[in-house]
């Protein structure tokens, strides 16, 4: 079980971005997280993952405290996959960052052989996204934050990515924060939905 308790943060003095959010997400279930641009959904998935500091709150991972180095087992996947490597490697080494993907895997992510040799600017954002998604799969991840991942890729693409990373997801129980505004993609994908109004966290319907 990933739990945040009370999670505050605010970037500036005076209000917070986050006010008080507690949150619970099982292994194995799919969780939709909604709101409104500005919400401070993409601050609450990189606070879960590591990248930020709540200013008040703890997060804990079957009961005990997130580790603080090596692998973090709660991966944080951007909406923009451009900003999540370096411009400077080939396709090769920024998958193999943090593990070795075997060929199946490769495939059925729809990573082509040929991309291994190019660098990110010679991909398209849907496959780029690809590559950053399956990376983001090494062993030891628990739980995912899947951060509008699919929001700028057409239909088809966005349904085979979904597809890989759900029976990815299924054969490892991991679980996935769904961040996006599509509510027909979060009632399809999710079995629980949640929304972020002026910082606090709210059922969803």
């Amino acid at each position: 079980m990933l739990e945040a308790c009370d999670i505050t943060l605010g970037y500036r003095r005076g209000e917070s971005v986050l006010r008080g959010i507690s949150l619970q997400l099982a292994a194995g279930e799919w969780l939709g997280l909604s709101g409104a641009s500005g919400a401070g959904k993409s601050t609450l998935g990189q606070v879960l993952a590591g990248h930020l500091a709540p200013r008040r709150g703890s997060l804990r991972l079957d009961g005990a405290a997130l580790p603080r180095r090596g692998l973090h087992p709660v991966q944080w996947l951007p909406q923009v996959p451009e900003l999540a490597v370096n411009p400077r490697w080939r396709i090769d080494r920024v998958l193999n960052e943090a593990w070795s993907p075997s060929a199946a895997q490769r495939r059925r992510f729809g990573i082509g052989d040929a991309w291994l040799e190019r660098y990110p600017h010679e991909l398209s954002g849907g496959e780029l996204q690809r590559v950053v998604v399956l990376r983001g799969l090494a062993p030891g991840v628990r739980y995912l934050i899947a951060d509008e991942i699919s929001s700028m890729l057409d239909a088809i693409t966005q349904a085979a990515l979904w597809q890989a990373l759900r029976e990815e997801a299924e054969a490892r129980n991991l679980g996935v924060l769904v961040i996006g505004h599509d509510a027909a993609l979060l009632q399809r994908l999710c079995q629980r939905r949640v929304r972020l109004e002026r910082g606090q966290l709210l059922a969803s319907s």
